[in-house]
């Protein structure tokens, strides 16, 4: 059966998706051309027509993945609630879940980003995006006096921090950490983080991941 001719920005596009597949099974330091080649039953001249190199071809497929996770965590904070739900969902969508798929892709990315500077690019400009979300959702959730954070940034890199290395932690060793426990320490790091609203708001008695009413 002859293959659907697909416009460019298509055909980058199941590219890109095949590419991330390939790294999640084979790692990025061993996946070629061919393997997104064979993937989708092109030639390797197809992929390097779009991409001349391994390393930039690797480095938008991790783009590409960003920016689906970025849309994911956008639609969460731009919910019509209040930031501290907005928080608590977003927190809890990106903890690790062991060996989910989607964390093993980017602790591929962040080994290979060491030795890649333009795959590095990618994975900072991730990094600062994710925690530029999370401190606007917190300095929304001050101004609204539903919590206390005199550094709305510093609290988003500390509470990404923790989070990543957990990752690393539950993903390299299965069955190290449950998720019950995992998800207690973040909980107990937010509630730090966040001091008591002020007694006069409405939302003082509600705690950073208590399941609403």
């Amino acid at each position: 059966m002859a293959r659907v001719r697909l416009s460019v920005a298509e055909r980058r596009a199941e590219l890109l998706a095949a590419t991330v597949e390939q790294i999640e099974v084979r790692g990025v330091a061993a996946v070629r051309i061919a393997d997104v080649a064979a993937a989708l039953g092109v030639s390797n001249a197809l992929v390097l027509y779009h991409f001349s190199t391994k390393e930039k071809l690797v480095a938008a497929a991790f783009a590409h993945a960003a920016e689906g996770d970025l849309a994911h965590l956008r639609a969460l904070l731009g919910r019509r609630t209040t930031a501290l739900r907005r928080l608590r969902a977003a927190i809890r969508w990106y903890a690790p879940t062991g060996q989910a798929k989607g964390w093993r892709l980017w602790i591929e990315g962040w080994s290979a980003a060491l030795r890649e500077p333009t795959l590095r690019t990618v994975t900072r400009d991730l990094d600062q995006q994710w925690k530029a979300a999370l401190a606007e959702v917190i300095g929304e959730g001050v101004a609204a006096g539903e919590f206390t954070c005199a550094d709305p940034r510093a609290t988003a890199l500390r509470v990404t921090a923790l989070l990543d290395g957990l990752a690393v932690q539950m993903t390299a060793y299965e069955g190290s950490l449950s998720r019950a426990r995992m998800l207690a320490w973040v909980d107990e790091a937010l509630d730090r983080e966040l001091g008591p609203a002020p007694a006069t708001s409405p939302a003082a008695d509600d705690s950073p991941f208590r399941t609403p009413t």
